[in-house]
């Protein structure tokens, strides 16, 4: 196919660097894609935070949201009610009151 590209007239230069170009397509639709989708709903998923939903940390620590404070929240944790605070970027899935309910 190079070949006939080649007598036909077609530069060298594009057909050496378009193998360049699609490995980058493909690296953008199965890797960075996802990871900035996957980011931006748990971006969101932080926005949505309000008192009284349950939440995990990364630390797999499970409690209540008490307050939130710009980049901290107040957890209550069972079965003591300790208070801890951690960063949000720590909370890693959120279960709102309505999802408890079913």
């Amino acid at each position: 196919m190079i070949a006939i590209l080649a007598a036909a007239g077609a530069p060298q230069g594009y057909l050496t660097f378009l193998p360049f170009v699609l490995i980058f397509v493909v690296f953008y639709l199965f890797l960075i894609r996802p990871g900035q989708q996957r980011q931006r709903k748990w971006q969101d998923m932080l926005g949505q935070l309000k008192p009284g939903d349950r939440v995990t940390t990364s630390g797999g620590i499970r409690g209540s949201v008490l307050s939130i404070k710009d980049d901290v929240v107040q957890l209550r944790v069972a079965p003591d009610n300790l208070r801890l605070e951690v960063t949000k970027s720590a909370i890693t899935t959120v279960t709102t009151n309505e999802e408890e309910a079913k």
